[in-house]
């Protein structure tokens, strides 16, 4: 089915108004792996990406909080 240009100009103003953009630059070879990574898991390679950003940052505050503990 085609999306008309007004459907276009709809789904990128959204997108503007409710998502960050950025670029990530990884190492040669290290795209397919993350892709295929993804992929097994059922996982868009945007949703592992954020996943794994998520994850990592709820691990490192609980740890600056266990380091903070007497």
């Amino acid at each position: 089915m085609a999306v008309s240009k007004a459907q276009q100009k709809a789904v990128h103003k959204y997108v503007k108004a409710n998502y960050d953009r950025m670029e990530l630059t990884v190492p040669k070879g290290q795209k397919d792996a993350i892709k295929a990574h993804a992929e097994a898991r059922g996982e868009s390679v945007n949703g592992f990406v954020n996943r794994a950003i998520s994850e990592t940052m709820e691990r490192d505050n609980a740890a600056s909080e266990d380091k903070e503990k007497p």
